[in-house]
């Protein structure tokens, strides 16, 4: 059965704390957080608004530092950026003067890769994600679902081993949104990357993950880890199961019982 995560721990993250310092005083956003990833797993991340999750993200990452504990990737600690891991944001960060080609290429240049590879593996990705018809046009010129669809071949194409997605379907309309998560399952069940996946919405953390980590209320730490029993490929209609709904009734309580706690 597809969405079988291997044995092999890919990321560790071990008593993460991040502080920021402001001028009203230090802020505690995330306090001891210790997950593991196993290697080809979907995790999705939910928890209320401030609670930590795109700083344990950005952690992972290597765009902020913590400010203690580490998080490591194959066993090395992270420090910085690295290629085996890959960044899609809820904002596109697509470059304006570039097609739709132009920019799944750009990664892959930066990594040397020179033609006719570098058209040969921007076309694959493009066509995973079905842009065929869009290489040539250039962002101003696509829908945002369109947008975020580059965004994804973009970060597949350079080949990393993680893809770390921060609300990437947030600013889309229901519809478009529901379209990228099937073909976001249909990407990961042919791509087999391990993903760690931020959304506020339930039924979209449950429908794509293998497991739903809760994050409790500011300081942010793992309140909760939920698995997903339901077998892949999952569709649409799953989301209309008895086990899904039960799921999802679960994982709401969970949730919003943390919401509670942000609003006393």
């Amino acid at each position: 059965m597809a969405g079988n995560a291997s044995g092999n721990v890919i990321v560790k993250i071990d008593h993460v704390e991040k502080i920021y310092q402001g001028r009203a005083g230090n802020v505690t956003a995330l306090n001891g957080v210790d997950l593991e990833i196993k290697e080809n797993e979907f995790v999705s991340v939910v928890g209320p608004s401030g609670c930590g999750k795109s700083t344990l993200l950005n952690i992972i990452a290597g765009l902020e530092e913590p400010t203690g504990g580490k998080v490591y990737v194959k066993g090395k600690e992270v420090v910085g950026t690295g290629k085996e891991r890959g960044v899609i944001f809820q904002q596109y960060a697509l470059f304006p003067w570039l097609t739709v080609k132009k920019n799944v290429k750009f990664g892959l240049k930066l990594q040397g890769i020179q033609e006719p590879k570098l058209s040969e593996i921007a076309e694959k990705y493009i066509h995973l994600v079905g842009l065929e018809e869009f290489s040539e046009s250039y962002p101003k010129e696509l829908s945002g679902g369109m947008k975020q669809r580059v965004a994804i071949a973009r970060a597949y194409a350079v080949n990393p081993q993680i893809l770390l997605m921060d609300e990437p379907f947030g600013a889309l309309d229901a519809q478009t949104r529901t379209q990228l998560q099937t073909e976001l399952l249909n990407t990961w069940e042919q791509e087999r990357k391990t993903c760690f996946f931020i959304t506020h919405d339930v039924e979209e953390a449950i429908i794509l993950a293998q497991k739903v980590v809760i994050m409790s209320a500011r300081p942010g730490r793992v309140k909760e880890i939920i698995p997903v029993n339901i077998p892949y490929p999952r569709t649409q209609e799953t989301k209309m199961t008895k086990e899904f709904l039960d799921l999802k009734v679960k994982i709401w309580g969970l949730v919003y019982r943390e919401f509670l706690e942000v609003r006393k």
